[in-house]
């Protein structure tokens, strides 16, 4: 699959769920950094370093048969001209499972280069069962 320009963090970033929503293995790969620095780490998982070890790890949770849909908010964004990170709260929903489980806190980085703004790391860890302080809804941009 061809990657897919994307001008902007915030494009980026919703394609980044969007394929995962949908479990498009290509998809999802073709919005990572070309090279052997880019790092992925799913909750409670190991770092995974390099595109075959992240491929590797997608591939076999999309296989699982385990149907998730994330929901994204609470967002807190730092970027520059070359360089995002962007935390935000994952809502996981499990298909066929009642109730909602704790957020998952979740970092994305993304580097701009000639092909627009790709991933160099997504980092998901659990969050605590007390989440009261994410109450505002209002995406925080720092400077």
């Amino acid at each position: 699959m061809k990657p897919v320009f994307h001008a902007s963090v915030e494009d980026a970033e919703a394609a980044f769920y969007d394929a995962f929503n949908r479990c498009d293995l290509e998809a999802l790969m073709a919005l990572w950094s070309e090279g052997d620095e880019v790092v992925c780490i799913h909750p409670g998982g190991a770092r995974l370093v390099g595109l075959h070890a992240i491929r590797e790890a997608w591939k076999q949770l999309f296989e699982s048969g385990l149907r998730l849909r994330l929901r994204v908010h609470h967002g807190v964004f730092h970027s520059s001209p070359m360089l995002a990170v962007r935390s935000v709260l994952q809502h996981v929903v499990v298909e066929g499972e009642d109730g909602i489980p704790p957020p998952i806190i979740a970092t994305n980085v993304y580097v701009r280069g000639p092909f627009g703004w790709r991933i160099a790391m997504h980092h998901a860890s659990p969050s605590p069962e007390n989440t009261s302080g994410y109450q505002d809804d209002t995406p925080r941009i720092v400077h």
